[in-house]
């Protein structure tokens, strides 16, 4: 804990961001080192002890790297096998003809919002990211448009909707009922996930234009003529194959009501349903469905998951410096005084629950860190508000509480960089289109929570 207390922190806090967003953004720095450099200024001038402030941010790095790296990973082979086969190109053909070019931001709105339900954001993120530069070359459409379509809908799915992981920790906390969350969750999520992506999109398209080759996206987009002339993989083998893990990430979520809990097959559901288990068994797949069923062999194979790997390195790493700077920010005391001043504030319990959420997310750049700590804070008071005229429903606080979480991504936030580095966008690019859609999902969403808590 720091020698600083109370508003000083947050004054100190806020800083440290405007100095990061200048030094990035401004004179260029290397993310990483800024990231790193500014967050032990940070935790100096605040009074942290100095023999626990690279502790602590080592361990801020090490928590998220050791899902990230691995999902980065595993999601960026599969891409690259996707794409090698012509199996991304297929899908976005497919996509094209159903929606027609002058559409395909709907699609990936759609798409996402559907195979984000069972995932975490960087899962879907990196599943559809290869779908989504395809479709963007075929159709000549902004990359801005394609992606923050998509982004929206996994963020919307993210912060609301269960099974969603992160959702399914406040539903818990505030002994909600599922049925009836989901139900409210798609009342407000679709008209939030339309008005913050592809109705937003269309703006910052316009705004924010991208310039010169990105990098990544070669690695998952066909050479145009050579492609032409290769027969594509079947749109049903393509579709089984991305869609995998998202399949066994609903069954391991399901896991307790196939089979009994504490068995030897319950385990075994959980254990698929992983994460990093289910996209390492996709991988595996597409070696065969993208791989020697294509004709490639064992070599070429090696050489694709090989050679994609190398522009994830810069990624992983900003993603887990963005990770140390949010745990500087807990174990200096920031985020406990943010949440303070949350609830020193005499404010109606669902706005509470948004604005504590909203709060702790700015601090801790985490959504599910701040759904899980707001939910943990609030159920006690929506407990002892109940019978009273103050008490809303649970279902609506698990909405409230998500769409804080959401709330204005920024440098501390994994996704914030994992959007910048695979749109190949500046800092400043990137809090004119991800940072304000993730704004608008959360003022929208809290929106139509109050307007529900009104109808119902």
């Amino acid at each position: 804990m720091a020698t600083v207390q109370g508003s000083l922190l947050l004054v100190y806090a806020l800083v440290a961001i405007v100095a990061l967003v200048v030094l990035i953004a401004r004179f260029r720095l290397n993310p990483f080192i800024t990231l790193m450099g500014v967050s032990v200024v940070l935790a100096l001038a605040v009074g942290m002890p100095m023999a626990s402030i690279l502790k602590s941010f080592e361990t801020g790095v090490g928590g998220t790297l050791g899902h990230i790296a691995i999902v980065v990973g595993l999601g960026t082979m599969l891409g690259k096998m996707m794409a090698e086969s012509g199996g991304a190109e297929r899908i976005a053909r497919t996509m094209i003809a159903l929606f027609g070019p002058k559409n395909v931001h709907w699609a990936m709105m759609c798409i996402a919002f559907l195979v984000g339900l069972p995932v975490f954001f960087e899962v879907g993120f990196v599943l559809l990211i290869p779908i989504a530069f395809n479709v963007a070359l075929r159709t000549g459409t902004s990359m801005i448009r394609v992606g923050i379509s998509m982004v929206a809908g996994l963020s919307v799915v993210h912060g609301l909707i269960p099974p969603h992981p992160a959702a399914l920790l406040a539903v818990t906390a505030y002994h909600a009922d599922i049925g009836r969350t989901i139900f409210y969750a798609l009342i407000v999520g679709i008209p939030t996930a339309v008005l913050a992506g592809p109705l937003f999109s269309g703006l910052a398209s316009r705004l924010v234009v991208l310039e010169g080759p990105n990098p990544l996206a070669q690695q998952f987009v066909e050479e145009g003529e050579a492609r032409s002339k290769q027969t594509l993989p079947d749109f049903g083998i393509t579709l089984l194959t991305v869609l995998l893990p998202v399949v066994l990430m609903l069954v391991g979520s399901w896991a307790d009501l196939l089979v009994a809990p504490k068995t030897k097959a319950n385990d075994f559901l959980h254990l698929i349903g992983h994460p990093d288990m289910a996209l390492l068994l996709a991988v595996l797949l597409s070696f065969y469905t993208f791989g020697t069923a294509r004709g490639f062999g064992r070599e070429a194979i090696l050489k694709f998951t090989n050679e994609c790997l190398a522009p994830t390195a810069s990624i992983t790493l900003v993603v887990g410096a963005g990770a140390g700077f949010g745990r500087i920010l807990i174990d200096s005391g920031t985020s406990k005084a943010i949440v303070d001043v949350a609830l020193g504030a005499h404010v109606p319990l669902l706005l509470l629950a948004w604005l504590v959420a909203a709060l702790i997310r700015i601090a801790t750049g985490s959504a599910t860190v701040a759904m899980a700590t707001a939910a943990g804070i609030l159920a006690p008071i929506a407990g002892a508000a109940a019978g009273t005229a103050s008490a809303v429903r649970p279902e609506l606080l698990v909405l409230a509480t998500g769409a804080g979480s959401l709330i204005l991504s920024h440098v501390n936030d994994g996704g914030f960089w994992l959007v910048k580095e695979y749109f190949n966008m500046t800092v400043a690019q990137t809090f004119k289109t991800w940072t304000v859609c993730e704004t608008i999902i959360s003022v929208v969403a809290l929106a139509l929570t109050l307007g529900l808590s009104v109808v119902i």
